[in-house]
């Protein structure tokens, strides 16, 4: 079993990661801390899968656990299903001493993590995430959220939780799917941070594709090691953690504009950071050839580079306007300038942003 710890004062709390351990969660809560009355929120494929057992480890503790069934898909992390969320911790009697658990992959953790926030002006939460993308990312950092139809993520909360607790094991019912979309955000750590992390992906993908545990223990820990370091120094993105955003101003984009359902959140990512590291080219910052790599990379994991339909490069300029990250109209990119290191800048001009777009479907 791995710890490591997010270093944030009084918010800090610790990230623990390995095999076999859904079942004795409810041991790592104190319960003279808390209220016995708590919220499970998870989605019905997860509860069916994990449900029990996590239900079961609360009760064992002491706590009366009120099950929150929310559906499963980008689209239903919205404020209609927060505002159930926040119905039935009500209805249950949930008080400013409760502690919700977020069971499931980073839609079940952002809306868990956003209705804790403004439970009561905020309760605590705990994130036991089950996907790669969620145990690599989405549950570290205290990002909260919840989509609009003109962007994703656009209201929110930074609200960190109380301990994140990953079962590796969990990835053994996780679709082929969303396990490769999950690598789009580990392949993001090796660009913008981690030059060696790069080229261990690139040497180790058959064990990685093929799920060998210590292999895989070793890449998710190494991934919340360096989000732990990053969101350590800069907790509200006031600098720092804007390069945790690489390939997300795009990404989201395209998400915004295929209404949340044709990709996955790390697919569409995948086709952001091909996209960004061909604008960084074009502004004279990346090779060519760290490009191919790139792109090489991605494609070796599965990962699509560009949509299977056309899109608009004006409407994806638009949505890329509206996106949180920019300020005063101006978008803000997180642009590699070599394999490992990236650097920040809104002085894009919007012509190589168009011809970015305009290779959407040529990629």
């Amino acid at each position: 079993m791995g710890e490591l710890m997010v270093n944030l004062g009084e918010r800090s709390y610790m990230i623990v990661i390995g095999h076999n351990m859904l079942d004795t969660i409810g041991e790592q809560i104190n319960p003279d801390r808390y209220s016995p009355k708590t919220a499970l929120v998870t989605n019905p494929t997860v509860y069916r899968l994990y449900g029990s057992k996590v239900k079961d480890s609360l009760q064992k503790a002491g706590f009366e656990v009120t099950e929150v069934i929310i559906p499963d898909g980008e689209e239903y992390k919205d404020f209609a299903w927060a505002y159930y969320i926040l119905s039935r911790m009500l209805s249950a009697g949930l008080d400013r001493k409760s502690v919700v658990f977020a069971l499931g992959g980073g839609v079940v953790g952002d809306i868990t993590g956003f209705a804790a926030s403004v439970y009561m002006r905020g309760i605590d939460y705990v994130q036991i995430p089950t996907t790669l993308l969620s145990q690599v990312d989405s549950s570290v950092g205290g990002k909260t959220g919840v989509n609009h139809p003109l962007g994703k993520n656009m209201i929110g909360t930074f609200y960190q939780p109380v301990l994140v607790w990953i079962d590796v094991d969990t990835l053994k019912t996780l679709p082929h799917r969303e396990f490769l979309a999950g690598m789009a955000e580990v392949i993001k750590y090796g660009v913008i941070w981690d030059r060696e992390f790069f080229y261990f992906l690139k040497r180790n993908r058959e064990k990685i594709l093929s799920q060998e545990p210590d292999v895989l223990e070793q890449m998710i820990k190494r991934c919340c090691e360096i989000k732990a370091e990053v969101v350590s120094r800069d907790e509200r993105e006031a600098g720092l953690r804007a390069i945790l955003n690489y390939g997300h101003t795009i990404g989201h984009a395209i998400e915004t504009l295929t209404g949340y359902t044709r990709y996955l959140h790390g697919e569409a990512v995948s086709m952001g950071m091909l996209l960004e590291a061909e604008l960084a080219r074009l502004e004279g910052l990346l090779s060519k050839e760290e490009v191919e790599e790139l792109r090489e990379l991605l494609q070796g994991y599965g990962m699509p580079v560009a949509p299977e339909n056309r899109l608009s490069s004006e409407e994806m300029l638009k949505a890329m306007q509206i996106d949180k990250k920019a300020v005063a109209g101006k978008m803000r990119f997180v642009l590699p300038e070599k394999i490992g290191n990236v650097r920040i800048t809104s002085e894009i001009t919007n012509n190589n942003i168009l011809k970015v777009l305009d290779k959407l479907q040529s990629f």
